[in-house]
This record gives structure tokens, C-alpha cells and sequence, in this order.
């Protein structure tokens, strides 16, 4: 069991920090080659910061490990939208407009309502995952219209650097991806088995996982008196998840579940959680470090919930 849970932590952090060099190198590389910070922001920051989420339901829908990818989602969605907004929040609480609350909210209870429908008869096909990557194409329309992709590029791209230097680091960091993604899945898989833990539970943990990284990144934006691009950051990685990441993993091979019930108390939770903090947002025009507490706490009940029916 040892052995399979050192390779489980190898490949996440593999993972994660191919995924970030990769999406940081080709930030700055397409910027290089004058492509727009919009552009930048909408395509590779918004779906390039969801690598890991992507790689991972990719490859846990391959295994038949549908019960981990959604677990994995559902991890990452639940911490950003509470443990992420927490951390930004006390290290420099923030103001977001009202009007930025009410689309990017709106955009994402909708990904997620879409992600609860699909997952109601446990299979999620090949043409579902379809329609959930044109749910994404709206998102795109609607972050095009609410001009926001230029502040998400913001956060990742830093200096502008010659081809030379970032093609090592794209490929580098893609390499390490597709590595870490299948250490992961195959031995988060054998370590549920192993020690007779729902392959949901280990997803949960993996979604907590590949969110630390932004986490770290928007606790760093915050310091740097940039809060409120973080916040954009999160709540646009947590449009992309639950319709994209999903759905492609769909678009390959069907992701189906082992105990849709046995789920369904933790994906109310997820949304329930996200239209509070959404809330707190628009009544207090932003989040300071008393509502951060506020969501700190919200985010405490994760692994609680797992085995409660929604039905209770």
C-alpha cells in the first residue's frame, strides 16, 4: 500500500506542476507572438489552469474510475469556491462588483446544475460530454462579453520571453502531465481498493490536491494588492470544470458510476455551498475576513457529507 500511495502523491505532483508550467510557458509564448491578453485569458488560462481536472477525467474515464473523476471535480469546485476565496480573503479582503458577481455566479450554479443532471442516471455518454463542451463555448460568450479574459491572463503571465526559452518548458510540462495523470489515476484506483475506501473519497482528496497550486497563486495575487483577479481566476476555473473537464473526459469514453446515491449528498453540498458564497459576495459587494470565515467553515463539512443521500 505504501508503495501505491508514494506513486499516488508522485503523479499528482507531477501533475500539477506540469500543468502549471506548461499553461504559464504558453501564456507567455503566445504573448510573444502579439496574440491579445483576452484571447489568452478565455482559452489557454481559463481551460490551461483545469489541465489536471481534464487529464484526470480522461484518464479515470479510460480505467472505468468514473466515481474518481467526479470526486476529483467535486474536490476541486467545493475548495475553491470556499477554501480559496478564504485564504484571499485574509490575506487582503476585497471588493467585486455586483454585476461581475452575477455573471460569472450565474455561469457557474449553471455548470453545475448541467454536471448534477448528467450524473442523475450514473452514465455520462459520449454525446452528453458534447453538449457540455458547447455549455463551455457559452461561458467563452459570456466572459467575452463581460471583457474579463484580460484580467485572468493578468495573473499567470508575468514577462514576455522568447520562443527558445518556454517551448522546453511546454513540453516539459505537458510530458510530466500525461505521466502524473496516469500514476495518479491508476494507483489512486489500486490504493482505494486496497484499503477498502470509496475510489470517490480519493477523488475528493485529489480535487483538493490540484487546487492547492491556485490557491497558493491567488493567496500571492492577493498579497500583491490583486484580489480581486484572483477571484475572477477561481470562479472561471469553476465554469470549466464541471462542464469541460467533464465533458471531455466523456467525449472519449463513457464515465459511468458505481453508487450514484452514495454521491449525491456531497454534489448538493457543492452547490449549495457555492450559491452561499456567491451570496455573501453579492450582499457584501466582496468578501472580508469575517465572511471569509464564513466560507472557511463552509468548506469543513467536504468529507462529511459523502454518504448522506441528498434524499436527507
Amino acid at each position: 500500500m505504501l508503495v501505491e500511495l508514494g506513486l499516488f502523491v508522485l503523479g499528482l505532483a507531477l501533475l500539477v506542476f506540469g500543468a502549471d508550467r506548461a499553461v504559464t510557458s504558453a501564456g507567455d509564448l503566445a504573448l510573444y507572438y502579439g496574440v491579445s491578453p483576452f484571447f489568452i485569458g478565455v482559452t489557454l488560462i481559463s481551460v490551461g489552469t483545469s489541465v489536471p481536472e481534464m487529464v484526470t477525467s480522461v484518464y479515470a474515464a479510460y480505467y472505468g474510475a468514473g466515481d474518481l473523476v467526479v470526486g476529483n471535480i467535486v474536490g476541486s469546485e467545493t475548495a475553491q469556491i470556499t477554501l480559496a476565496i478564504a485564504v484571499v480573503a485574509f490575506i487582503a479582503p476585497f471588493v467585486v462588483e455586483r454585476r461581475n458577481v452575477l455573471v460569472y455566479g450565474s455561469a457557474m450554479i449553471l455548470a453545475m446544475i448541467i454536471m448534477l443532471l448528467t450524473l442523475d442516471d450514473g452514465v455520462i455518454g459520449r454525446s452528453e460530454g458534447f453538449l457540455m463542451m458547447l455549455a463551455y463555448v457559452q461561458f467563452i460568450h459570456t466572459l467575452y462579453t463581460n471583457e474579463g479574459g484580460e484580467e485572468i491572463a493578468e495573473e499567470v503571465i508575468e514577462k514576455v520571453t522568447t520562443p527558445r526559452a518556454e517551448l522546453p518548458w511546454i513540453i516539459g510540462g505537458l510530458t510530466l502531465v500525461v505521466v502524473g495523470g496516469q500514476l495518479m489515476v491508476t494507483n489512486g484506483v489500486a490504493l482505494a481498493r486496497l484499503a477498502g475506501i470509496p475510489e470517490y473519497l480519493i477523488g475528493l482528496l485529489t480535487g483538493l490536491g490540484t487546487t492547492l497550486p491556485e490557491i497558493v497563486v491567488a493567496g500571492i495575487a492577493a498579497h500583491e494588492g490583486r484580489s480581486g483577479i484572483s477571484v475572477g481566476s477561481i470562479l472561471g476555473s469553476n465554469i470549466t470544470d464541471p462542464v469541460f473537464s467533464l465533458g471531455i473526459g466523456a467525449l472519449f469514453f463513457d464515465v459511468t458510476i458505481q453508487d450514484v446515491a452514495a454521491l449525491q449528498g456531497s454534489l448538493v453540498y457543492m452547490l449549495v455551498a457555492s450559491v452561499l458564497v456567491l451570496a455573501l459576495f453579492y450582499w457584501r459587494e466582496g468578501i472580508d475576513r469575517r465572511a471569509a470565515i464564513v466560507c472557511l467553515l463552509l468548506y469543513l463539512p467536504t468529507f462529511v457529507v459523502i454518504n448522506i443521500p441528498a434524499s436527507l
